[in-house]
């Protein structure tokens, strides 16, 4: 079975689909994720689609799910390099992603990921 690389840099988890998700890995992501950020203790996820070609309803409502989970975890997580068409077709199939982040690119998603961390360390008093 395919496996999405998850890397660990710092206190944030990198992931980057270069593949074609299909549901199976979908589910293998967002089962794998979370065991990372627990066993790992980090306070960010940052996972870039800007190579996926085709984001249906099953793969974003799956992003929602691991964005939710994640932050049920503990961690922020940030969804970076949306392609214009899919942006398009997930609002065309009315996926809302809420409670996902997102930015345009990894530099400004990495930037949105430590103003996250920061703002959520200082609501609870660390």
């Amino acid at each position: 079975m395919d496996k999405i690389p998850i890397l660990k840099l710092k206190d944030l988890l990198l992931v980057t689909i270069q593949v074609d998700m299909h549901d199976r890995m979908a589910h293998t992501l967002q089962e794998d994720l979370t065991e990372r950020v627990v066993q790992d203790g980090v306070k960010g996820v940052l996972i870039d689609i800007s190579s996926l070609e085709v984001v249906d309803s099953f793969i974003g409502r799956m992003l929602g799910n691991i964005a939710s989970a994640t932050r049920t975890l503990g961690a922020e997580t940030i969804v970076v390099g949306i392609r214009p068409s899919v942006a398009i077709t997930i609002v065309e199939l009315g996926v809302t992603l809420e409670g996902v982040h997102t930015a345009l690119n990894v530099d400004k998603g990495m930037a949105l990921l430590q103003s996250l961390i920061k703002t959520s360390s200082q609501e609870k008093g660390t």
